[in-house]
């Protein structure tokens, strides 16, 4: 039976749409599924987030943190330490984000292929 819920995500205006956009965004979702095992430093996550920049990763945890995601601890050390971990809706998410890299790590060598034949069939 399918729950009803009150917006929808084909309408212009809806709000769930910059949620969509943000949970479809590669970085995100990598951040969020290097959370789920433990909490990290910001340093840990650059280290184990290949090709991300600093400047983008500040952002999207920013951005997480906004949305709700993602938990930023400050420690009063020295020098500080932040740690983040996953808040209780980021944990919600990870099992759609577990099952996503399931099924592009099990499918990526059709996509590569498709992409190899297209691009052969439209040089």
């Amino acid at each position: 039976m399918s729950q009803e819920f009150p917006f929808n995500i084909y309408a212009k205006d809806c709000p769930s749409r910059v949620f969509f956009e943000r949970l479809s965004d590669k970085w995100s979702m990598l951040i969020i599924g290097l959370l789920v095992q433990e909490t990290k430093r910001f340093n840990q996550l650059k280290r184990e987030v290949e090709g991300i920049s600093q400047k983008v990763l500040s952002q999207k945890l920013k951005q997480l943190e906004r949305d709700g995601l993602v938990h930023r601890e400050v420690q009063a050390t020295v020098p500080v330490t932040v740690k983040y971990s996953l808040t209780p809706l980021g944990v919600s998410f990870t099992g759609i984000i577990d099952e996503m890299k399931v099924w592009a790590e099990g499918n990526v060598m059709q996509m590569l292929e498709a992409q190899r034949e297209y691009d052969l069939a439209n040089a």
